[in-house]
């Protein structure tokens, strides 16, 4: 339940952010009356990303056992690269997205014409965005969780990013939402390394992968996957109590590379006069 509810909490502020970003210079550039623009381009982002999610969850349960595992793998697969992206994206454009929704928007209604097409096709985009990933990450998660504790957790995770994203938009709520960020970026990138180790056992089940099936180390006598603590850790992490090579390997090389691409410094920006010293 906690994954999937950080997960869309944090992606709902994501998306809450941006719609708020856009409202916000609406209003303070005098063009506010754009905003039913702006609601459709979200309404519409949000359909699609319910009717993408719907389809494909409609579309596994019709296949047979084997299949079902292989789609498990490739949803798993996708919502890794998914949520990798995401995640170092973020961090390398927090400080800029401002500007560059801005830039954006202003782009969307320079014209004379077709504004109204235009402001709703570039929220849609962005918001879109948001919802996709989401839809990818929660169909893995669900793939790997029984019972109504993941859609439960999803469903509160969305409520309270759409309170918060209110409570930052009427300014009673201020949230560091670099720290924020970072330390869900940093969770996320754990749970998609478990992510990643399931998918590589279910290619397995599905008869696709089966190099380096030897078992490395068994604790299912002390810890085992269906457990009290062994369901908590699997549903949150991953966790496997008889893991292979390669669902191991998996799991540390995409860690390791993971975190070090997240930890790794941000070049510097030039400052101005050694850019004019450049220039001279």
């Amino acid at each position: 339940m906690l994954v999937p509810f950080l997960i869309m909490l944090r992606e709902g502020i994501e998306a809450a952010l941006i719609v708020g970003i856009i409202a916000s210079y609406l209003r303070q550039t005098g063009r506010g009356q754009w905003m039913p623009a702006v609601w459709i381009g979200v309404f519409l982002a949000a359909a699609l990303s319910l009717f993408v999610g719907a389809g494909l969850e409609l579309m596994s349960s019709e296949f047979p056992q084997k299949q079902q595992e292989l789609f498990e793998a490739l949803v798993g697969l996708v919502a890794v690269v998914i949520l990798s992206s995401m995640v170092l994206w973020m961090r390398k454009v927090a400080r800029s997205i401002k500007h560059a929704l801005h830039v954006s928007l202003d782009a969307a209604l320079a014209g004379s014409k077709h504004q109204a097409w235009a402001l709703i096709a570039m929220v849609f985009f962005a918001v879109a965005r948001e919802g996709l990933e989401t839809v990818f990450f929660l169909l893995a998660v669900f793939q790997q969780s029984e019972g109504p504790a993941a859609p439960l957790g999803a469903l509160l995770g969305l409520v309270v990013a759409i309170l918060v994203g209110l409570a930052l938009y009427s300014g009673s709520l201020r949230l560091n939402l670099a720290q924020f960020f970072r330390w869900t970026g940093l969770f996320i990138l754990v749970v998609a390394a478990g992510i990643l180790a399931n998918s590589v056992q279910a290619l397995h089940e599905a008869g696709v992968w089966n190099a380096l099936q030897g078992v490395v180390f068994d604790i299912s006598h002390s810890l085992p996957m269906d457990g009290p603590t062994g369901s908590v850790l699997a549903g949150m992490f991953g966790y496997q109590d008889t893991p292979t090579v390669s669902t191991l390997g998996a799991y540390l090389l995409y860690l390791v590379g993971a975190l070090v691409l997240f930890f790794w410094p941000a070049p510097a920006k030039p400052s101005s006069s050694h850019v004019a010293q450049k220039q001279g």
